[in-house]
């Protein structure tokens, strides 16, 4: 996909409502991806120094910290800004929701992994999901959840540290 196919399809997922905090950061981000097209380094070299400047302008206003380095699937929404940080190292599938105050990262310094988290995720505010971990798809994880743990498809983890309940099919 082209940069403007993204920013437009970013801009559905957030309801045509371009004020949201995490349009602007996803703004940033497609731009940050974009520029790696750009295959003549001296000609990619302002699009980055932009980039740079654009990422840290989001990440003031707005709390959120989302590298353009991490691969999000389709249909990724930022539900409300705020003291979100997502390590350079995780990695999103599609239909994915984070909330205020969520960390996605590195559970030590030394070990360069973060979660991989599947399609269908919704993450309450506040939760923590550190470490070399999968999150399976179908997955909820409650408000202020410490996961440390992998979660399997079609569950819900809650609690510090998170207890991992099987949802029930309906």
């Amino acid at each position: 996909m082209n940069l403007f196919q993204n920013i437009r399809d970013d801009l559905a997922t957030y309801e045509g409502k371009w004020s949201s905090q995490g349009f602007w950061a996803m703004l940033v981000y497609r731009f940050g991806r974009w520029r790696y097209t750009i295959r003549n380094s001296i000609v990619r070299k302002p699009f980055s120094l932009c980039y740079k400047l654009l990422y840290k302008i989001v990440q003031i206003l707005t709390g959120i910290e989302l590298p353009c380095e991490v691969p999000v699937g389709r249909n990724f929404r930022i539900d409300h800004f705020g003291d979100i940080i997502i390590s350079g190292y995780a990695s999103f599938g599609d239909n994915c929701i984070i909330r205020n105050g969520v960390t996605i990262g590195l559970k030590n310094i030394s070990e360069k992994t973060a979660p991989c988290l599947g399609n269908n995720i919704s993450i309450g505010a506040g939760a923590k999901i550190l470490g070399n971990i999968t999150i399976g798809n179908n997955v909820d994880i409650g408000a202020n959840a410490v996961v440390i743990a992998s979660v399997p498809d079609n569950s819900i983890a809650i609690g510090i540290p998170a207890k991992i309940i099987t949802k029930k099919s309906a």
